[in-house]
């Protein structure tokens, strides 16, 4: 019983992780189908669809995948048409969250992300109240045990990276959106591993909010639960984690 239970335990994570790299691979690809329909099917003439590319091979999601995508955004297969949508919502503890959606019918899409944030005490918000708390750049984590400090600062700062940070066991690599992928490639050009790259809402300097644990727990329920949403890409948030919040939340 024990090695039968064992191998049911390993088919089951296996399920999991599967269902998890589907869902992944399902929204790398509308994000790729959303950037070649805008800009052209073409990625050296096409940035985002370029950026698409790269996270999509560094998730590891197959070459016919990805092809195939391309050319359902371009017309050339038939596919669905999405529409990109910002929800902006508040939540426990009046945190600001920010919701990217790439959905095919948004008359279904808007009522469930507004279950969602019902069930969790929170509410969705008009345009621009909480998106005016946020600025987009380009992020790019490194390792600090990949490359010497100063090495990583000049191929950075030469390709046009307006900032790095240092934080714990990483570099982070700050850009304009326009400027991204042109220093993601030159970091990439040089053989240093990216840890994680894309562009994303970051929080103001000065916005963030304070949170106690409990309303800490809510809200990283809430996004969990956003995030589980098959038409929501990604989930920013303005929670401020003090040292103190991260011991009491582990």
């Amino acid at each position: 019983m024990a090695g039968h239970s064992k191998w049911a335990n390993i088919k089951h994570k296996k399920e999991s992780a599967d269902k998890r790299k589907g869902k992944l691979f399902a929204k790398l690809s509308k994000e790729i189908m959303v950037a070649a329909k805008l800009s052209g099917p073409d990625p050296n003439a096409n940035p985002r669809l370029r950026i698409a590319i790269s996270k999509a091979r560094a998730s590891n999601m197959p070459t016919d995948n990805i092809e195939k995508a391309i050319k359902k955004g371009a017309g050339e297969l038939e596919g669905q048409n999405y529409e990109e949508v910002l929800y902006e919502s508040f939540g426990p503890g009046g945190v600001g969250i920010l919701i990217e959606v790439l959905t095919d019918k948004k008359s279904r899409t808007t009522p469930e992300i507004k279950s969602i944030l019902s069930k969790a005490g929170a509410t969705m918000s008009t345009p621009n109240s909480v998106v005016k708390f946020f600025e987009r750049k380009g992020q790019i984590l490194i390792p600090k045990n990949a490359i010497a400090e100063e090495k990583l600062f000049e191929i950075a700062l030469e390709n046009g990276a307006e900032d790095i940070k240092i934080e714990d066991e990483y570099y982070v690599v700050i850009t304009d959106p326009k400027d991204f992928s042109q220093v993601n490639e030159a970091i990439q050009s040089n053989h240093i591993p990216i840890e994680e790259s894309s562009i994303k809402f970051i929080p103001l300097e000065g916005t963030e909010v304070v949170v106690d644990v409990e309303k800490a727990q809510k809200n990283l329920k809430l996004i969990e639960a956003l995030e589980n949403h098959d038409e929501v890409q990604a989930v920013y948030h303005n929670m401020q984690f003090t040292k103190e919040l991260e011991d009491a939340l582990q």
